[in-house]
């Protein structure tokens, strides 16, 4: 008797290698479906075009203006000197705006819907919405680690490294942008610029000559790419570059594998079970491609009608909480007891654009997986030490591809072979 239980249960193993194999033909059919899908997508959303506004002679005056602010030069003592005089006024807005980062720096949500706030108070406040748009991305990257999809491909202790990764990017970009989109708002509220506390929050010299400028012409796209440029240097050191994170997430296995399976997307959804427009990075420890990318983002979503449109009918409509059901409710679910029971997904994935209800894959919000973090004390350095990060004060270009419903849908797709293949192997 037990023979017979044990042959059945060889026989079951290879049908479902066998079922696997078969579905890799398909698999490869999808990609070439998805590059003309999303080409012909990509075509329709790219009219009209938004006008984003850059002024390159302001653009070459504030980069002779941070110039200046290198070390060497003669104005570069005030780096890292504080403001000698600071009014009442100036030490009540201090105080406010320390306590308000603090409370929406709690987690992924309260920081994503801290920047929302922002925007929709303020729309020439670009990167707001753009950061808010990321960080649900973030959240969304947080909670793939405890999904259907990705749990079993890699040991606990992997998954909390990842986090970690993904959770202190997102804290630290929070904690340095928060504080000058806040003294902007403040800058408005009482009508005058606040920028000569931007010390105080132990901002970059590099970010000073933007804000000024700001305050004065609104020059949304460039300030935007400031911002880019400063928060990705920010993370480099801290995070990208720092021997814990190098050693625990970026030299293992595990990081590339995220990359392979197409996690490494970041998508911005036209609308609740519609299309994605997005991009893909392929190099997350390069700091120059992240800075690229991050401009590329920015002139897709202000630079495309549509895109912008959409999007920011979405961010609206659809709180974030961490879930990519929030998104894709025909494929995921974000409660455990809704969801599928089957233990092989790829073949499933390739017959069927949606699930059924009660056969959806489980990706759980945020905090239902996830406490709060907290961290050591942050390093105060400036990251402004050369001149190397001023080649990235140019004009963001559109890109021409960028709906990625296909791609991204094809990402699951190399997830689920995975997670498939690890299943059967154990």
């Amino acid at each position: 008797m037990t023979s017979v239980k044990t042959d059945s249960s060889e026989s079951a193993h290879h049908g479902s290698i066998l079922q696997m194999v078969r579905s890799i033909p398909g698999a490869a059919r999808e990609v070439w479906r998805g590059k003309q899908a999303a080409w012909q997508a990509s075509a329709q959303l790219r009219h009209p075009l938004r006008d984003m506004a850059w002024d390159s002679d302001m653009a070459a005056t504030l980069q002779a203006e941070v110039e200046r602010l290198l070390p060497g030069n003669e104005s570069a003592f005030a780096r890292n000197t504080l403001s000698a005089l600071v009014c009442e006024e100036d030490c009540i807005i201090l105080e406010e705006i320390k306590t308000l980062t603090q409370e929406n720096n709690r987690s992924n949500i309260t920081r994503t819907a801290a920047y929302l706030e922002c925007y929709e108070q303020y729309p020439e406040l670009h990167w707001a919405l753009l950061a808010h748009m990321v960080s649900r991305n973030g959240g969304y990257h947080m909670t793939d680690l405890q999904s259907d999809l990705i749990h079993n491909l890699q040991n606990q202790t992997d998954r909390e490294h990842m986090y970690r990764l993904l959770e202190r990017c997102n804290a630290l970009i929070f904690q340095d942008a928060y504080p000058q989109l806040l003294l902007y708002m403040n800058s408005r509220r009482i009508g005058r610029s606040c920028f000569h506390l931007l010390s105080h929050f132990h901002v970059s010299a590099f970010m000073t000559p933007f804000w000024e400028r700001f305050w004065l012409e609104r020059c949304s796209s460039l300030l935007s790419v400031a911002l880019i440029i400063n928060e990705q240097n920010y993370i480099e050191s801290r995070v990208v570059q720092h021997p814990y994170f190098q050693k625990e997430v970026l030299s293992k296995p595990a990081f590339h594998l995220h990359n392979l399976a197409g996690l490494n997307h970041i998508v911005f959804p036209l609308g609740r079970g519609k299309g994605l427009a997005g991009r893909v990075i392929e190099h997350f420890g390069k700091l120059d491609e992240r800075i690229m990318f991050g401009k590329g983002l920015y002139a897709m979503l202000f630079g495309v009608e549509q895109i912008f449109t959409q999007v920011l009918e979405f961010a609206r409509s659809v709180p974030h909480r961490g879930s990519r059901a929030e998104y894709w409710p025909g494929l995921f679910t974000a409660h455990e007891d809704e969801a599928g029971e089957a233990d092989l997904y790829s073949q499933e994935l390739l017959d069927q654009e949606w699930l059924a209800e009660g056969q959806r894959l489980y990706s759980p919000e945020l905090l239902a997986v996830w406490g709060d973090t907290p961290y050591e004390p942050i390093t105060r350095q400036d990251w402004l030490q050369n001149r190397d990060c001023l080649g990235h004060l140019t004009i963001p270009r559109r890109p021409w591809l960028f709906e990625m419903s296909h791609e991204h849908r094809y990402g699951m797709l190399k997830t689920a072979l995975a997670h498939d293949a690890k299943t059967l192997t154990h």
